[in-house]
């Protein structure tokens, strides 16, 4: 296949699934009904949670000099926070193109060479990524009861036993492939592993190695927070630890699926909190309101930053 042609499926199969879901989700909760509950949410909360949402990405921006400063660079503060707004706004429109134009911003504002400015940025994902796992499994350790009880009212013990030890086999024996591979889609996986591996130990030999994991441990905080402070903002919504845990994940796997979570944030956030006996309509909403609370934020100080950039720089 073509390579424009890829890119351009790249693009508009997102956008086209996003629109599918937009009308999926509101299949399940009338436009009058979702427009009263914009009307009638406590918008004080709301306020909170993008405040936390702001302080995540100031400390994203800052936490990028710790990795910068071993190779030479200290670009200024204003410029590293106005990339990493540009980044999630281009994320909006392209999907992972927000990474290449927070490095691009940074070749020409402050003349860090693009390939090392972008190797900062996956190693800073690799972080975000063990993060994101580590939620799941503080998840599963605090929710096991809920879980193992949720997994045996709806399927047979016997199956998730015998499933549980085909899954374990199956990893051990792919592992085995992966290891001794030296040729095709195996070795491309062994090389990210390796990757992976060797990005986390770069984390524990840097300089200011306790200020990037504060720094990292804050961000996330930050995005759990962002979620649980909106919650208030519904009347009567009441959603118990566990299932703002279990919601703040599903919410986070939809964005990465599709531009923003387009459609389908408030899908997965919706059935994330059903598990709790959360309504459909406010849990659909809420979905509603927080995937447009953080996508209006991105669009607001993304597009600000755009103009603000060559202003700020003026002189160079």
């Amino acid at each position: 296949m073509d390579l424009n042609i890829k890119k351009i499926l790249k693009t508009i199969l997102p956008l086209v699934l996003g629109g599918f879901l937009v009308w999926y989700s509101l299949s399940k909760i009338s436009l009058e009904v979702l427009i009263g509950y914009f009307k009638d949410a406590k918008y004080g909360w709301i306020v909170l949670g993008l405040f936390f949402g702001i302080l995540s990405h100031l400390s994203r921006a800052y936490r990028w000099k710790f990795m910068l400063e071993p190779l030479g660079f200290k670009p200024k503060y204003t410029n590293s926070v106005l990339a990493v707004l540009v980044g999630y706004l281009v994320n909006l429109a392209i999907p992972r193109a927000g990474e290449i134009s927070r490095a691009t911003v940074m070749a020409n504002y402050e003349k860090i060479p693009f390939e090392k400015g972008f190797g900062t940025i996956v190693a800073e994902r690799i972080a975000d990524l063990i993060m994101m796992l580590s939620i799941v499994a503080i998840t599963l350790f605090v929710q096991f009861d809920f879980i193992y009880d949720l997994l045996t009212k709806n399927f047979n013990p016997t199956k998730i036993i015998i499933g549980l030890t085909v899954l374990i086999l199956g990893f051990y024996i792919l592992t085995s492939f992966i290891k001794k591979a030296k040729s095709g889609f195996l070795l491309k996986i062994k090389t990210f592993i390796a990757g992976l591996l060797e990005g986390v130990t770069s984390i524990f030999k840097m300089k200011n190695k306790w200020a990037f994991i504060f720094h990292t441990v804050f961000i996330w905080v930050m995005y759990v927070a962002m979620f649980w402070a909106t919650i208030p903002a519904i009347e009567g919504l009441h959603v118990p630890f566990g299932g703002i845990l279990i919601g703040f994940i599903a919410g986070g796997f939809s964005i990465a699926a599709t531009n923003g979570g387009i459609g389908l944030y408030p899908i997965a956030v919706a059935g994330a909190l059903a598990l709790f006996d959360v309504p459909t309509e406010p849990a659909t909403a809420f979905g509603w309101i927080m995937w447009t609370a953080q996508t209006a934020m991105i669009i607001v100080f993304g597009g600000l930053a755009f103009f603000a950039l060559p202003i700020y720089n003026k002189n160079k």
